[in-house]
């Protein structure tokens, strides 16, 4: 389930409460709860934390998109993704 679609079921379950019963109550406010708690992240090492921030900056990136970015190579680079190919025929920005 995304945030989004998350979200959209706990407006729903507002605007319905009186009729919604204890226990349906209950699990939608856990899982609420259980998101909550995991939206801070992964903690980093000072270190890694700057250099995350200046490699953002330097690339024009916000650091969420960075992660991301590196995150995903990483998985390529040890075979637990499949490698993202570019089509040789599309046209592309900036040089190499």
């Amino acid at each position: 389930m995304t945030r989004l679609s998350f979200a959209e079921e706990l407006e729903s379950a507002a605007d319905r409460i009186a009729g919604m019963s204890r226990p349906d109550l209950q699990i939608i406010l856990r899982r609420a709860a259980l998101m909550l708690r995991n939206v801070a992240g992964v903690p980093l090492e000072a270190a890694t934390e700057d250099a995350l921030d200046a490699m953002a900056a330097e690339m024009k990136l916000g650091r969420s998109d960075l992660i991301q970015i590196v995150l995903r190579d990483w998985l390529e680079a040890n075979a637990c993704l499949p490698v993202h190919t570019i089509d040789e025929e599309s046209e592309t920005e900036g040089s190499a």
